[in-house]
């Protein structure tokens, strides 16, 4: 499956760690948002509207203890699904 064909509660992973780079409301710049390998649901998948070939995709990552944290805007950069990092 490619990331492009990804839809809303399919699971994925944080591919690298994701931190926020300012643009999160209410959101410390620098924080970090996603651990690498953090497991994570889609709940929304959009387009920018100055890319629009380009899929966004909002994300809630588990933390420690598993709980889904707020939504998260990802490039498919940012993620990986289960069968990529199965070894």
């Amino acid at each position: 499956m490619n990331l492009e064909d990804l839809d809303l509660g399919d699971v994925v992973y944080a591919a690298h760690t994701i931190v926020d780079d300012g643009s999160m409301p209410e959101g410390i710049e620098g924080e970090v948002l996603a651990e690498q390998g953090a497991r994570g649901v889609i709940v929304m998948k959009g387009y920018v509207e100055e890319e629009p070939g380009r899929s966004v995709f909002l994300v809630r990552f588990e933390d420690s203890e598993l709980n889904l944290g707020r939504p998260i805007g990802c490039w498919t950069e940012d993620l990986s699904m289960p069968e990529m990092v199965l070894n």
